[in-house]
């Protein structure tokens, strides 16, 4: 399939096709909507090659960016786009999975090389788009199960929880409670199963009160800890199922008078820097932020060169880190 043919199937111009190609604005949107049926339909590609056609840039989209685990993560896509004489293009989707058109438009219009998207995804017909024009994405930390045609690069989170619950466990803890975030982010049901099995092979049963539900975020940690501190039989250890969650957890048992870790022992989960300058430093479960934005980038650009990466899903090892947050439950 041509150019010329799609044009001639279309009723239009090869200049209009190649405008559509390109991203450009001054199509009408009906005439752009049967052009990029017809470039789906036929499974059109543009061919380039090495960097032909292409902008030097890499665009990175976020559902939201406003904490320092979206810094770590633009440190290692910029990490690895300079190393290649590449910019990095960055945008927030508004607290949606899903970017919007208008995100699409944009990453067109540069005709960027690839896209980075975090724990976000695109809807088939935005990645229909990306394919006709050549354009790869990677999801870095896929909100769901992102499909096995999707590239994409996460970490080890069911092997995160069960580690963080099986440190409290070997301390001495019974009553170990878990905040998680998002019910339907794929991450955190993995934490909380993993934290699930590990009380299950401990032969400790899984008290439902002690299971509570955040967003990743500060507040939510401090809400939700405050209601496990206030319990009337309240829980010796909490897995927080995200470093900023344990930060709203701490200011939660400062609020309650209750001291860390001496009645209260935290673990938390990502390792990011502000871990260690906690007070007390936080035991925490090292995921590879940085690591894993760099994988995704170096995937991404394979597939732009035309390569097919060894793995499309990649889940990175993760690692407890053990500090003064976590100690034997008192008496």
């Amino acid at each position: 399939m041509t150019i010329s043919k799609i044009a001639e199937a279309a009723g239009v111009s090869v200049p209009t096709v190649s405008k559509v190609l390109n991203g450009r604005a001054d199509v009408a949107a009906e005439t752009r909507s049967r052009v990029e049926e017809l470039i789906h339909r036929h499974g059109y590609r543009r061919r380039r090659g090495p960097g032909g056609g292409r902008s030097a840039t890499i665009d990175l989209v976020f559902h939201e960016l406003d904490s320092a685990w979206a810094i770590e993560v633009i440190r290692g896509v910029e990490r690895v786009a300079r190393s290649e004489g590449l910019s990095v293009v960055l945008a927030e989707s508004g607290g949606e999975q899903t970017p919007q058109d208008g995100w699409v438009d944009s990453v067109l219009a540069r005709q960027s090389t690839a896209a980075i998207l975090v724990f976000s995804d695109l809807a088939p017909e935005q990645r229909a788009r990306l394919a006709a024009r050549g354009i790869p994405f990677v999801v870095v930390d896929p909100t769901g199960d992102p499909g096995a045609d999707v590239p994409s690069v996460g970490s080890a989170n069911w092997n995160g929880g069960l580690a963080a619950t099986r440190h409290l466990i070997d301390l001495g803890h019974r009553r170990i409670a878990v905040i998680g975030g998002p019910r339907h982010v794929l991450c955190s049901r993995a934490r909380i199963d993993g934290y699930s099995s590990a009380l299950d092979a401990a032969g400790i049963a899984l008290d439902p009160r002690l299971v509570r539900t955040g967003d990743f975020h500060v507040e939510s940690g401090r809400d939700r800890g405050r209601e496990l501190l206030l319990l009337d039989d309240r829980p010796t250890a909490v897995f927080a199922g995200s470093d900023l969650q344990a930060m709203g957890l701490y200011e939660a048992a400062r609020e309650l008078g209750v001291r860390i870790p001496e009645e209260l022992s935290v673990v938390g989960y990502d390792d990011l820097p502000v871990a260690r300058w906690m007070g007390p430093p936080l035991t925490t479960v090292r995921q590879p932020l940085t690591e894993m934005a760099e994988e995704a980038t170096r995937m991404a650009l394979t597939l732009a060169r035309g390569g097919r990466p060894a793995n499309l899903r990649l889940d990175l090892a993760t690692d407890l880190v053990v500090r003064q947050s976590s100690a034997p439950p008192a008496g």
